[in-house]
């Protein structure tokens, strides 16, 4: 039972060294590797030699995918591209099982103990990127010890020697059925501990150990592909049409190759046994297994992209049958368009993912401001009140669009983060409660509105002029910010936001000295000019809010 708890641990320290190497390097070359992404799909060869670099720099297959779908998901790249990224994605991975091949041969622990040692200097450096840098030496360092002490822990089970589970894997063993059992069983573990590289180190020992006949860990390990897709998909599930379709491009791409592969089961087998100088007949060593696995896995997704990559269109019109365009509706129902139901692998990713998604809530203020101008103008009862509830419906979603990138934010500050990274979140914090508070303005309008006509009054035609000219100011105004927020602040002017915060200003003080000597003049009754300068005033604030965002994002005081 100890031997058991202690190769749960060693598991548990292997995988959380993988994880802490990951992020490491995500962190040194997040931004990078984002634009790398971004620039470098322009066919299936860059798009597939770029999937394999950023998987290979990142070792984690998972983080490159989600963060493929999360790309597709904020319209940074196309279906077609995303596939062949996925692709190289695949062939990345293998560099992993390589890694723990080599593990096999000789033990690492006398490595990972230097390594420590300078993973702890590094994170007394000031630099962050020497401060990831140590985050990745300790990541690397664990994963090296867990995978030791895994080898170890399992040889002293000595089950190549088990009766017991020599019985039962010889009963299991020949045929379909045994490799449709082995394959099941590498999915569904693959998918339970959400780690493609953990359940091949346990292959690798098993196999070593001659407790698992080598068939049999090649089952396993095709599981493990398809296994490893799932993520991707679960991460897709609340994400836009192209986005659930390249996760589904994951899977389809996995689901092939281990079609074709089990057709031609003997005859690649023998392919893998010739690249691998194995032999069945004679007993190997443990690190003559693992290597067998290694190659098997890196000939399986290399010979997969190839027989594939020219087929990229088609696999693109089967997801997109799989899943087929769904209808949006109106936009009236709340619904985040790019935020996923947690946090992605990295701060990166997930800052993208909510800066998408405050582009996305700032254009549905807009909407929202946009049905003022309907509002003024409809005079029918029905149609008035319809277009008020409009309004109020949308006040509603802006209050629980806030909430809930909020709380995202709050999940993303969780994890160890630079202090740039949460100074920016700070500043997407300001800027979604002062998005709110616009959207909560433009619901002060609205009422005011509803006030005035309720009151049976109308404005006068110079009234009506001058609010009109507010409110095209106030929009322009927005509009601006809106494009701040896509990210285009190369090409876009944010001088214009104080130039056109400050003609606000002006026109508001210009309104109110005219609506006294107006309302002195009897031009109108005082009560209208109450709700007329309610407007005018609410105007001028909802402007404020708008220069307030664009300060937070430009980060100028």
């Amino acid at each position: 039972m100890l031997t058991i708890l202690k190769i749960l641990g060693a598991l548990a320290l292997f995988m959380y060294g993988m994880k802490v190497m990951s992020e490491g390097l995500q962190k040194m070359a997040g931004s990078q590797l984002r634009r790398v992404l971004g620039a470098a799909t322009t066919n299936r060869v860059t798009g597939i030699l770029t999937g394999a670099f950023i998987t290979a720099s990142i070792q984690s297959s998972t983080a490159a995918t989600v963060m493929t779908v999360s790309f597709v998901n904020a319209g940074l790249l196309t279906l077609f591209q995303a596939i062949t990224v996925i692709m190289g994605a695949n062939i990345g991975t293998t560099l992993t099982a390589w890694i723990m091949s080599a593990g096999m041969s000789f033990s690492m622990a006398t490595v990972s103990w230097p390594l420590l040692v300078i993973a702890i200097a590094l994170t007394y450096a000031k630099s962050s990127a020497k401060k990831s840098g140590g985050e990745f030496l300790f990541g690397l360092a664990f994963m090296f010890l867990g995978l030791t002490f895994l080898k170890d822990n399992a040889a002293a089970l000595d089950l190549g020697h088990n009766e017991a589970v020599k019985s039962f894997i010889v009963e299991l063993n020949g045929g379909w059925y045994s490799t449709m059992l082995f394959l099941l069983v590498g999915g569904v573990l693959t998918f339970c501990v959400q780690s493609s590289a953990a359940v091949m180190a346990i292959t690798m020992i098993l196999c070593g150990q001659g407790a698992l006949p080598m068939d049999a860990g090649i089952a396993l390990v095709m599981g493990e592909n398809i296994g490893t897709t799932i993520t991707s998909n679960i991460a897709a599930l609340t994400g836009n049409t192209q986005a659930r379709r390249a996760a589904m491009a994951h899977l389809v791409f996995n689901v092939f190759g281990v079609i074709w592969v089990l057709i031609f089961f003997k005859y690649f087998l023998a392919m893998v046994y010739g690249i691998a100088d194995y032999d069945p007949a004679m007993l190997p060593s443990a690190g003559k297994m693992s290597l067998v696995l290694a190659t098997f896995h890196t000939s399986f997704n290399v010979c997969n992209v190839l027989i594939l990559i020219w087929f990229v269109q088609y696999m693109e019109k089967l997801v997109c049958l799989i899943i087929p365009t769904r209808e949006d509706g109106d936009g009236e129902d709340f619904k985040l368009r790019f935020i996923s139901a947690g946090p992605l692998s990295t701060a990166e990713l997930s800052m993208l993912e909510a800066r998408k998604e405050i582009h996305n809530y700032a254009e549905r203020t807009l909407r929202m401001y946009d049905m003022l101008s309907v509002l003024m103008r409809t005079e029918q009862m029905d149609e008035f009140s319809k277009t008020f509830a409009r309004i109020e419906k949308y006040e509603q979603i802006s209050d629980r669009m806030e909430i809930e990138i909020a709380n995202y934010l709050d999940n993303v500050s969780d994890g160890r983060l630079s202090s740039e990274t949460k100074a920016k979140i700070r500043a997407m914090l300001r800027e979604i409660a002062e998005i709110e508070s616009i959207g909560d303005s433009c619901f002060h309008i609205a009422r005011t509105i509803n006030h005035k006509h309720d009151s049976k009054e109308e404005f006068t035609e110079s009234q009506n002029q001058r609010i009109e000219q507010m409110m095209k100011l106030t929009r322009t105004s927005i509009e601006h910010m809106i494009k701040i927020l896509e990210g285009r602040r190369g090409t876009v002017d944010v001088n214009l936001s104080f130039n056109i915060e400050n003609e606000i200003n002006h026109y508001r003080s210009q309104l109110k000295s005219q609506n006294v000597i107006d309302i002195s003049n009897n031009e109108y009754s005082y009560q209208l000019g109450v709700h007329y300068m309610d407007i005018v005033n609410e105007c001028e604030k909802l402007a404020d809010y708008v220069l307030n965002v664009v300060q937070s994002r430009t980060e100028i005081k």
